[in-house]
């Protein structure tokens, strides 16, 4: 089996894997201080950083490179067909969307920092996706 929770020597973090049929999970994974938690197969993939919501896909997803900052969050995704992403960011801020560095958009978040996206990532597609405050 691959690994679902790996760092990379550039200080970004890859997780999940939409190949598997079985959920699998990595939890207390150290990192920059944080735990970090993955759970992942072919119908989601969920990450959480110190117990609060990062990243979901629905279905899963393979992320890799996903880097964040006070004021961005970035990565590349791999999955099958459309697939719809939620982000924690910060509440009721203004953020600009990116997909493959072409402007997709701006969203606000509402008072949960949710954030929601489709990409569609077919026939074996990956999609860079950057997202940064307004």
């Amino acid at each position: 089996m691959a690994e679902i929770l790996y760092t990379g020597e550039d200080g970004t973090v890859s997780f999940g894997d939409y190949t598997l049929r079985e959920k699998t999970k990595v939890e207390d994974f150290p990192f920059g201080g944080d735990l970090l938690k993955v759970k992942t197969y072919e119908d989601i993939t969920r990450f959480e950083r110190n117990g609060l919501f990062v990243y979901e896909s629905v279905p899963g997803t393979t992320v890799t490179g996903f880097k964040e900052t006070a004021d961005a969050m970035e990565f590349t995704v791999s999955g099958k067909g459309a697939v719809s992403i939620t982000l924690g960011l910060q509440d009721d801020t203004l953020y600009e969307i990116t997909e493959d560095g072409k402007e997709a958009g701006a969203v606000k978040t509402g008072l949960g920092g949710k954030l929601s996206l489709s990409i569609d990532l077919s026939d074996g597609r990956k999609a860079v996706v950057a997202v940064k405050k307004a």
